[in-house]
């Protein structure tokens, strides 16, 4: 079959493409927890980093309908007539090229490999829920075509909504699985496109963490629709399928008992709170949006329990009431998204109705609200943030750094929240290496290559590195996606020795 790249630009509500954010399901933690073992699994996991890395390199500031290199444009699908969504399957052939092969396009026959199969499946069975349960066309509700390439990369153990389409590694086969597996994988990840064409949640602290909450409750509903689960029928785990019979756990998250998906010798033990108790203060992973979504995820599953029948009916109804009305902005809190929860439920189902005392229950039962109404007077300090790092960059000291005896790099973020760090002797390290943190050292450069890399945008599940010279105190939060080449590989090779 002759190669047929279909790449599809997003638009908002006015037409314009849309930033593209990339986002995927694997949370940074994870691997770089398996990252940094021994082996084929450790090998694979620093691999799917780099490619991250890479990716959102080659994605930042250039338009989201350009073709990765080696693909040719063609003309895009059209959007559908409102009937049922245009899916079109590309298999990447084990390649880092997007889109790939196209292997199945809407109402073509199954193609016999699983993982076409199955991306083609749960591509349907998202579009499915958002029009049945919602009466959304597609994404942006226009009839977005929905794309997807698999096979992607080498034991890619990753799988991500790039702000054009799905892309879906294969796993490496001892810890992971191919990625296809989880539709709720499959659903978390198209909601993204959903929330950055509607509420637009800045991805950094608790907006950040809504972000990723909003996709984890889409995706659990596209799963319990698809099985024609009620709320208490259904297991409320994100992921599950995904980790090989050789992990100690059973999902990337559990949305009944946030901290319980997995504790394992390799991948450690889940860290999501459940409450506002466990709320974690931290500049790491963009203010721990991976860690802190456990929390509102836990509010959903309180409601929708307390609610009863089919989560997406009444519960669903009221966060995609929250997440596409006009009074949610892209800084919103935990506090100020649950009150619009409970505006939401009101509106819909009366002031006082049972829903609307039950949403209300649930988040302060999470300690988010008050039991008196307001909010619970802890925020968590990163609320509202407007996507800024809540620590700022300390003012250089001319060029003592230069002479720095050590270098403390810290790297942290991703879709797992992952935390990875060294200090270093500058002189210790090879001669090319060396030469190059001298000269990056230098001055005042690193703290304007921060500042120059921090004027771009923000990209979801992407990694923030924190670089520090002990002796000088001097200190700069580095976005990865926002650094020039040489100095990202710079900083691979300096934590991976």
């Amino acid at each position: 079959m002759p190669s047929q790249p279909v790449p599809s630009p997003v638009t908002d509500s006015s037409g314009q493409r849309s930033s593209g954010h990339r986002c995927s399901i694997v949370p940074p933690y994870l691997l770089e927890a398996m990252a940094g073992g021994e082996g084929d699994v450790a090998q694979i996991a620093r691999r799917t980093l780099q490619v991250d890395a890479t990716h959102r390199q080659r994605r930042a500031g250039r338009p989201t309908a350009t073709p990765e290199p080696g693909g040719a444009a063609t003309p895009k699908p059209q959007a559908d007539d409102g009937s049922g969504p245009q899916r079109v399957i590309s298999d990447a052939g084990g390649t880092e090229t997007l889109p790939g092969t196209k292997v199945r396009g809407e109402g073509d026959p199954v193609t016999g490999d699983e993982a076409a199969d199955e991306a083609y499946d749960g591509l349907g069975a998202t579009w499915q829920l958002y029009a049945t349960a919602y009466g959304r066309d597609s994404l942006d509700d226009k009839g977005l075509p929905l794309l997807a390439t698999v096979h992607y990369g080498r034991n890619y153990d990753n799988a991500f909504w790039d702000g054009t389409q799905m892309v879906f590694g294969d796993g490496d086969g001892q810890v992971f699985n191919r990625f296809t597996v989880a539709v709720d994988v499959i659903g978390h990840e198209l909601t993204h496109g959903v929330t950055e064409l509607t509420a637009g949640l800045t991805y950094q602290g608790q907006p950040g963490a809504l972000n990723e909450s909003v996709s984890d409750v889409f995706g659990s509903l596209v799963r319990q629709q698809l099985l024609g689960q009620s709320a208490d029928e259904a297991d409320w785990l994100i992921g599950a399928g995904l980790f090989t019979p050789q992990v100690k756990g059973v999902a990337l998250r559990s949305m009944k008992a946030p901290g319980t998906a997995y504790d394992d010798p390799q991948l450690g033990k889940d860290p999501q709170p459940a409450t506002m108790d466990g709320y974690v203060e931290t500049t790491d992973d963009n203010g721990g949006v991976h860690i802190n979504s456990g929390i509102p995820n836990h509010a959903f599953y309180l409601a929708a329990t307390a609610i009863g029948g089919n989560a997406w009916e009444k519960a669903g109804q009221v966060w995609y009431d929250t997440l596409t009305g006009s009074g949610i902005a892209a800084d919103c809190d935990f506090a100020t998204f649950a009150g619009l929860t409970v505006a939401a439920a009101e509106a819909r189902y009366a002031a006082g109705s049972p829903e609307a005392t039950v949403v209300r229950d649930a988040w302060v039962r999470v300690g988010v609200l008050s039991a008196d109404g307001g909010g619970s007077g802890d925020s968590g300090g990163s609320g509202g943030s407007g996507g800024q790092d809540p620590t700022p960059d300390p003012a250089p000291t001319g060029d003592s750094s230069a002479n720095a005896a050590e270098v403390r790099i810290r790297r942290t973020g991703g879709l797992a929240g992952q935390v990875r760090e060294r200090t270093v002797a500058v002189d210790s390290l090879p001669g090319a290496d060396a030469s190059a943190w001298s000269d990056l050292l230098a001055g005042d450069r690193l703290t304007t290559l921060a500042q120059q890399a921090r004027e771009g945008r923000t990209i979801p599940d992407s990694y923030t590195y924190h670089v520090a010279c002990p002796p000088q105190g001097n200190e700069v939060t580095l976005p990865e996606h926002g650094l020039p080449e040489p100095v990202r590989d710079l900083f691979h090779r300096t934590l991976a020795d």
